[in-house]
């Protein structure tokens, strides 16, 4: 897999969990505790596709 295909799997996961945590927040029975790990994966997804952006620009200069 290429860092590019990679990327954008990646920002497409990211999205997904904003639209799952959207979805947790506006129910009346939203559980912090699943919110907390929703967000926690979210965080994780957008340091990885920082890491690689960051991987791609430095090749990209060399």
């Amino acid at each position: 897999m290429s860092i590019q295909s990679h990327l954008v799997e990646l920002e497409r996961r990211h999205q997904a969990l904003e639209r799952e945590i959207h979805g947790e927040q506006i129910q009346p029975s939203a559980s912090d505790l699943k919110l907390k790990e929703l967000k926690r994966k979210k965080l994780h997804l957008k340091q990885e596709i920082e890491k690689l952006k960051g991987r791609t620009i430095s090749a990209a200069l060399h």
